[in-house]
């Protein structure tokens, strides 16, 4: 079965279309949950949460653009909107000159479990400027509209995020070099 039958016949809330679209996508969309969580079980939540709003709003798909893209999109934008109405208001000093410098992965030898598990450990709101500045190369100004922040507390976010992930990593390898 194709994706423009399978997602029609969810628009008609066939369950077996459903599962054969969860199978097709969870796992893809569990990854992109694991990055913008603090844990496993939040992700499992997340998951399943992103899949109750794609199935409720498939009908608005339209067949533009990937089904896969649009659907890690929904996921991105449920999992990111339980952790900004809990966001404290953070106050920000100026940038650092090295805001922009990237984290050199040939400096260190680590599995992307160890990554994750570092980026995993940010505080919430630097998780998620790091997640989707870094990994899903979205701008400061989307981060700054979709996160309800200025592009300077993106940029300041974005720059802390990285001296911590550098700093764990740096502390990994030290502790991992004897």
């Amino acid at each position: 079965m194709k994706h423009k039958e399978l997602i029609q016949k969810c628009c008609e809330q066939n369950l077996e279309a459903q599962s054969k679209v969860y199978q097709l996508f969870a796992d893809k969309l569990f990854a992109v949950c694991l990055k913008y969580s603090r844990n496993y079980q939040d992700a499992e939540d997340n998951l399943q949460d992103s899949f109750l709003i794609i199935f409720s709003k498939i009908q608005q798909y339209k067949f533009k653009g990937s089904f896969e893209g649009w659907l890690k999109r929904i996921t991105i934008h449920t999992t990111i909107q339980k952790y900004r109405n809990k966001m404290p208001l953070e106050l920000v000093g100026e940038v650092p000159n090295n805001a922009d410098e990237d984290i050199n992965i040939d400096d260190f030898s680590f599995s992307i479990d160890v990554l994750l598990e570092c980026i995993q450990k940010l505080p919430d709101r630097y998780r998620l400027v790091f997640n989707l500045y870094v990994l899903d190369e979205y701008s400061h100004k989307e981060i700054a509209e979709l996160l309800n922040i200025s592009e300077g507390t993106s940029k300041s976010n974005l720059s802390r995020a990285r001296k911590i992930v550098r700093q764990k990593l740096e502390n990994y390898k030290e502790r991992n070099s004897n």
